[in-house]
């Protein structure tokens, strides 16, 4: 069966670039839909039960991490992979508090976003570079929200 792949990111330009990538490097995925805010994105997920989500963290209506926290909760079996142009120490572990199992950094996806979904689709995880074999460790938790304003919802 082929992987079924969600993408969710308010900018046409950056949904264009991802399906155009990852097109050309995985034939056998499907792109089952894309989402423009959070809102959209939980609603398209309980549709079409994609394999992976690849989630922006700012977008409209419902952040990227709310959306991730919601998606988790469907235990449905999909798995979150944030996509954000934030590089912070903590940003690991804000995903991964969200449930989402990993993320890359917009300036690293022509190297990282197809070898994320991969690890992610072998049931690893992947958090920035190095991808991370399954593990049942928690993330240490951060002190507080790193991106308060996703967390408002925006």
């Amino acid at each position: 069966m082929m992987p079924r792949i969600l993408i969710a990111d308010d900018h046409e330009i950056v949904l264009e670039g991802i399906r155009t990538l990852l097109a050309r490097a995985r034939r056998e995925w499907e792109i089952c839909g894309e989402a423009r805010n959070g809102e959209e994105a939980v609603s398209l997920v309980k549709s079409v039960q994609p394999d992976i989500v690849v989630l922006d963290i700012t977008m409209p209506r419902l952040s990227g991490l709310h959306a991730a926290m919601q998606i988790a909760k469907l235990n449905i079996g999909c798995r979150v992979l944030m996509f954000t142009m934030h590089d912070s120490p903590r940003l690991a572990a804000e995903v991964q508090n969200a449930g989402a199992h990993g993320f890359v950094l917009k300036t690293q996806a022509a190297r990282d976003l197809v070898r994320a979904i991969e690890c992610l689709l072998g049931g690893n995880t992947f958090f920035g570079a190095e991808p991370k074999e399954k593990s049942k460790d928690k993330p240490e938790r951060a002190s507080g929200p790193l991106f308060r304003w996703a967390y408002a919802g925006f």
